[in-house]
């Protein structure tokens, strides 16, 4: 299968529809400034300026294309519940995922600046997503200077993540790749409420996973087994238990500088 007939499979299971619901605004947009104005910057004038540009909030099924690779879009999309992932397909229809996008996280915001995506974005659970046009975005950071340093921190975390899934998947063995990746989505899921004490939602699948990590679902069940058996963490019912971080940190040689403010 080519890559763009997995596209039109995909768009195909899917596709968005509008809704109604404030809450949900609030809830993507309180997690984007709880993570990334640490220093709280923004003003009350630049943050209800901001919930002002939103477009109206739409949900993605799960599977569902959010973005098309090398589309041009005029908008960018929050993330306000649910789980996307940022990918690129090869021509043999293969995935290779380089982002899992949570709450509070734009999952094409570099296209702001950009004429063509040079990925795509599904929605990996059921996603409901706020859209901000480009053209009131550029509108917007003129007003609103700080709202620049918010998304240019948006910028500089997803640079970081990418450099160290990089690094990961290049210099790490499978086990030690798995364990960094657990320890950083905790750390990022707890950030936005989507966690507690060693306790966060997860409900990607092994394939996905997978696509993720550059490893064959068999080899990611073998790894979990490996993982499970040494008492690092259990992974069932949507959510996944850190059962001694101390361990799992060690594994996979995690040190969370690289996530700033969040990793505190």
């Amino acid at each position: 299968m080519t890559a763009n007939q997995h596209l039109e499979n995909t768009t195909a299971q899917a596709r968005p529809s509008s809704i109604i619901e404030p809450a949900y605004l609030d809830r993507g947009l309180d997690a984007l400034v709880a993570r990334l104005d640490q220093n709280r910057e923004l003003t009350a004038d630049a943050k209800r300026a901001l919930r002002n540009a939103a477009g109206p909030v739409t949900v993605f099924d799960a599977g569902a294309e959010m973005s098309r690779q090398h589309s041009s879009p005029n908008h960018s999309l929050l993330v306000a519940a649910g789980t996307a992932a940022r990918s690129n397909l090869v021509e043999n229809g293969e995935r290779q995922i380089t982002a899992f996008h949570l709450v509070g996280d734009f999952v094409d915001l570099h296209a702001f600046h950009s004429d063509r995506l040079d990925h795509g974005v599904d929605a990996l659970t059921r996603v409901t997503a706020i859209p901000f046009a480009h053209a009131v975005l550029g509108r917007l950071t003129r007003e609103y200077p700080e709202l620049i340093q918010l998304f240019w921190r948006s910028s500089i975390l997803d640079a970081a993540i990418h450099r160290q899934w990089l690094v990961a998947m290049g210099r790490m063995t499978a086990s030690r790749h798995m364990a960094h990746f657990f320890c950083e989505h905790y750390l990022r899921a707890k950030a936005v409420g989507l966690g507690d004490e060693f306790s966060f939602a997860f409900e990607i699948t092994q394939a996905q996973l997978a696509d993720a990590l550059g490893l064959s679902t068999v080899h990611v069940n073998r790894v979990l087994q490996e993982l499970r058996g040494l008492g690092l963490f259990e992974w069932g019912h949507g959510s996944v238990t850190i059962l001694d971080w101390e361990a799992l940190r060690d594994l996979g040689q995690f040190d969370e500088t690289y996530l700033g403010a969040i990793g505190n």
